[in-house]
């Protein structure tokens, strides 16, 4: 009776052991899903100011001159990376409806070629569906010769349907080593 009992406890803890290591298992694989559908979740919606990295439609829109909008330039870099980096001016008064273009600053401050990607926010969150970029160095991976620097350009626009409550928008960078 004492043996029966025993291997009856034995087998309910191997199918114990089982079950955690298989929550153990989706666990881990859920959260290595989390990543991409977060990405994909801020593209689709302008969540956390992520933007959609696609150029804007050109298309004629009326230009607001009765309202502004402060946009602020922000650039940063990924952690411990050799570049310079910087906006050309830090904020800027803008119509909606109008393009502007400003320049951002990036240097290769290492002794050999490397190659660069900058990624885009925007906050708040609700101002990434209408920040419309038509031309951005954050397209494309820069290439930079060894100790070289150049102006990056950035054209953009805000769309006049920002809701009026919207008076400050930032655009920031954060330059990536690729």
């Amino acid at each position: 009776m004492v043996e029966t009992r025993e291997a009856g406890l034995a087998a309910a803890n191997r199918r114990m052991v089982r079950r955690l290591l298989l929550v153990t298992a989706a666990m881990f694989g859920f959260g290595f899903a989390l990543v991409p559908l977060y990405d994909v979740l801020c593209q689709v919606t302008g969540l956390n100011g992520k933007t959609s990295g696609r150029v804007a439609v050109v298309e004629p829109m009326k230009v607001d001159e009765s309202r502004t909008v402060t946009v602020e330039f922000v650039a940063s870099l990924n952690l411990g990376a050799p570049w310079e980096f910087a906006p050309q001016v830090t904020r800027m008064q803008v119509h909606p409806g109008q393009f502007y273009q400003t320049h951002f600053w990036a240097k290769n401050l290492t002794n050999q070629p490397m190659t660069g990607q900058a990624i885009p926010s925007i906050s708040p969150g609700l101002a990434a569906s209408h920040f419309q970029k038509i031309e951005c160095f954050c397209f494309n991976h820069q290439r930079f010769q060894a100790g070289e620097g150049r102006q990056m350009p950035v054209t953009f626009r805000i769309d006049p349907e920002l809701p009026p409550d919207v008076r400050t928008v930032t655009l920031s960078y954060t330059f990536f080593q690729n």
